[in-house]
């Protein structure tokens, strides 16, 4: 089983990272973990050469990305909320998802034809809501071909506690996980 974990966050020993740490100990086979933070994948430019052909013609991470992505059984989208959405860091990232948009859609080829599972791990506090960034994570998930998109899990009181030492959202992230590895189990 390949896991393909999007990590939104900007700090190494975060909240966002606590709970990727925790499903990554819990998952059967390979996790990638994408640090929006620290890869060499720039946004994208709306430069067109995807009308034309498969892929993309930026030249950085963004290639062994596509191919994981393409390879992997499941994807996750962990990220801290900031103003009620995800990081500007993975949004800047994942615009490169365009170009599975404008194959699927203008050419009709379908560049993911392998469906994935996925789930979707948001950590905030203040005053922001968790519906916007979870229609954006959908989104993504969506565009990767991911078919089934479990109930996501949302922890919003880090300036209260970090959801490390929640206990429900312990047992959402250990339920993502037993669902995630059954699928995987059921399509062999």
């Amino acid at each position: 089983m390949k896991t393909l974990i999007f990590n939104g966050s900007p700090r190494k020993n975060g909240d966002t990272i606590s709970l990727i740490s925790k499903i990554e100990s819990l998952l059967e086979g390979e996790c990638k973990v994408l640090d929006a933070y620290s890869c060499d994948i720039s946004a994208c430019i709306d430069c067109r050469c995807c009308h034309k052909a498969d892929g993309c013609c930026i030249n950085d991470g963004w290639k062994a990305l596509d191919e994981y992505i393409r390879s992997c059984d499941n994807i996750i989208i962990a990220s801290p909320i900031y103003f009620s959405e995800l990081t500007g860091q993975l949004l800047a990232i994942t615009s490169r998802l365009q170009s599975y948009w404008i194959s699927r859609h203008f050419r009709e080829n379908e560049l993911i034809p392998k469906k994935k599972f996925g789930g979707i791990i948001l950590v905030g506090g203040g005053d922001g809501h968790m519906s916007t960034p979870i229609e954006t994570a959908t989104c993504l998930l969506k565009h990767m071909n991911t078919k089934t998109i479990f109930e996501p899990i949302c922890y919003h009181e880090t300036e209260i506690r970090s959801p490390i030492e929640d206990q429900s959202t312990l047992e959402k992230i250990d339920q993502l996980a037993v669902l995630l590895n059954e699928n995987y189990q059921s399509q062999k």
